[in-house]
């Protein structure tokens, strides 16, 4: 493989997570990367979530979760975050990486691999 080549290695997604604060979000981010579900997690603190739950616009200070995982580990994390979460329903969104450092996306996916 060219080392430039991200041949094998589009099986990358982003997961967004909100938490309802610090603590929670650090807690379950290093969970995920510790488990091997994430090879790294970003937190964002202090953004501010509006949204609609039991027909109440609702407005709360929150930390996003940026998760970087493989399509093949995703349905255990999807698990282990809805088993580590405070929330009713969990934010849990994942988006394909089309692109990317190859050298990194080698990284993740080598980070997520039960194999090891």
């Amino acid at each position: 493989m060219h080392p430039d080549s991200i041949e094998g290695h589009s099986e990358i997604l982003l997961v967004f997570c909100t938490c309802p604060d610090e603590e929670t979000a650090t807690r379950i981010a290093e969970t995920l990367v510790g488990e091997r579900l994430a090879a790294c997690v970003n937190r964002l603190p202090a953004l501010t979530s509006v949204y609609l739950w039991q027909d109440k616009v609702e407005r709360d200070t929150e930390t996003l979760l940026l998760i970087k995982t493989t399509k093949a580990r995703f349905d255990a994390l999807r698990a282990r975050l809805c088993a580590l979460h405070p929330y009713e329903l969990p934010e849990v969104i994942a988006i394909p990486v089309t692109k990317g450092l190859p050298a990194y996306l080698r990284w993740v996916t080598a980070c997520t691999s039960v194999d090891v």
